[in-house]
């Protein structure tokens, strides 16, 4: 009786959202012959952007650098809505020949690396049972946090509440808030996304936040866009504008973190500006922390203000002691009605989406590992990790990930190599990738690969990260192997 022989592809992508279908494209683009797949544990390609469905929901970062640079986002729009992100990303998929590729409802449960065999084993429950596969090559590319259920925080007396107590990643279809006095928990962007757009139907929107977050207007269309598409060809102008916003972010970005005071004080005088009462809201937008400890909520064309303006929605900053029958008490003594309480207390991160990963029948954990060139993993052999930046586009960071690791694979090819794995030289002084403050952040961080402080083990500035992908030395703090009987010594 004959036993049929694991599928083997030359890749294996984990996860269909914008990382991993940015990744499947660029091998594409560079190998059109070369195998490989990409598998989906949901039953739809977008990841986030189709996993997201309440009200309002739209990226954090502009589209022009969210959007990948080998098709740029076509609408005007600054921000782009969940919907039409994920439709662009299956649109992507489809027209760079990516579909036929990819798997959904395949959850991978375990990778096994072996030296000698220098392929992965992977296990991956699908609709039709667990199968096995085979890789030459693992990118983890699912993301930073589970899907399956967000971070909700214990509140006493729960229980007690009337109404429907709802987490925007697990938002009902159809829910309806017409006319509802509701409560939304959170000061972060989904917070800020659902505010104003609740508020258009809702008697009236509380936001509750223990303490205020950075929030800055952006207007929803660029003027500057407009104006470069219909006066430069369709490629330029895209590229005029991508790097227009890559270079302006950067600069925002390392003014903030080198004028702190001064530039808490520029984003208060732009809040002030909105709300012309603002003296009775200024302690809502006073944050305890500096600019870009966490990140900014950028919210489009001032809507959450104009919200408040016009008294549909108000922020109330306090403790919450516990729910009650008719919405909740703070610790401070006051209560706030409400019909539907809306917990947006963040995310559970999920580092490699929970799989679990061996090398030579050892166990390892890539919060033990250090990122190379912000993309391969110590100790761990042909593998990436896909971790956007915390200061700039997820897409900006996942791209050049995509750039480096295809040149890798093009030396290993040209060398007959067959695995390679970065190695650190010295001692080197690591902190965590993902370097912010925020409460879901610190409550996970430790189980995601960590930084050093010098290249090739930093990854913070585009500009310097993508030079460093597509024109860096492969060979560099690197060891590459070819297949043997058995394990034999890394060779440089």
């Amino acid at each position: 009786m004959s036993v049929s022989r694991p599928e083997h592809v030359d890749t294996l992508i984990v996860g269909g959202g914008l990382s991993g279908i940015g990744a499947a494209c660029r091998l594409q683009q560079r190998f059109p012959g070369r195998s490989y797949a990409v598998l989906e544990a949901r039953d739809a390609v977008g990841g986030t952007w189709d996993l997201f469905r309440y009200p309002g929901v739209r990226s954090d970062s502009d589209m022009a650098t969210l959007g990948y640079p080998f098709r740029p986002w076509r609408d005007v729009k600054t921000l782009g809505s969940g919907a039409g992100i994920a439709e662009y990303i299956r649109d992507t998929a489809h027209d760079i020949g990516v579909l036929p590729h990819i798997r959904v409802r395949h959850r991978v449960i375990s990778a096994q690396w072996s030296t000698a065999d220098a392929r992965w084993t992977v296990e991956v429950d699908t609709p039709g049972g667990r199968r096995t596969m085979t890789t030459r090559f693992l990118l983890l590319c699912s993301g930073y946090y589970r899907y399956d259920r967000g971070y909700r925080p214990d509140f006493a007396d729960e229980d007690a509440f009337r109404g429907s107590v709802i987490h925007p990643q697990h938002w009902p279809e159809d829910y309806d808030y017409r006319g509802k006095r509701v409560v939304v928990i959170g000061s972060g962007a989904t917070a800020v996304t659902l505010v104003p757009a609740m508020a258009q139907d809702a008697a009236h929107v509380t936001m509750v936040q223990r303490s205020p977050t950075y929030i800055v207007s952006a207007p929803s269309v660029d003027p500057v866009v407009v104006r470069a598409r219909r006066w430069l060809p369709r490629r330029l102008a895209s590229s005029v504008v991508r790097w227009r916003s890559i270079i302006q972010g950067q600069q925002r970005y390392a003014y903030l973190r080198a004028n702190p005071e001064k530039g808490a004080a520029a984003i208060k005088a732009g809040v002030a500006a909105q709300l012309p009462d603002f003296a009775r809201y200024e302690a809502d937008f006073t944050p305890r922390y500096r600019p870009w400890d966490q990140r900014l909520c950028l919210v489009p064309d001032g809507d959450l203000f104009a919200a408040i303006r016009d008294e549909r929605a108000s922020i109330v900053t306090g403790r919450i002691e516990r729910f009650t029958p008719s919405g909740l008490r703070l610790e401070d003594g006051r209560t706030i009605d409400a019909e539907a309480i809306i917990t947006a207390t963040g995310l559970e991160m999920h580092a490699g989406g929970g799989i679990r990963l061996e090398v030579d029948g050892r166990p390892v954990s890539l919060g033990d590992s250090m990122l190379y060139k912000g993309v391969l993993l110590t100790g761990i052999p042909n593998a990436g990790f896909w971790l956007g930046y915390v200061n700039s586009s997820w897409t900006l960071r996942a791209d050049a990930s995509a750039r480096y690791v295809c040149r890798l694979l093009a030396h290993l090819d040209r060398t007959g190599y067959d695995w390679a794995v970065p190695v650190p030289e010295g001692t080197q002084h690591t902190h965590p990738a993902l370097d912010l403050a925020s409460g879901y952040v610190e409550r996970g961080s430790a189980a995601f690969p960590k930084v050093g402080e010098n290249a090739p083990w930093t990854r913070s500035h585009y500009v310097r990260d993508v030079i460093e992908a597509r024109f860096s030395r492969v060979t560099r703090s690197m060891s590459f192997g070819r297949r043997v009987p058995h394990a034999a010594s890394p060779r440089s």
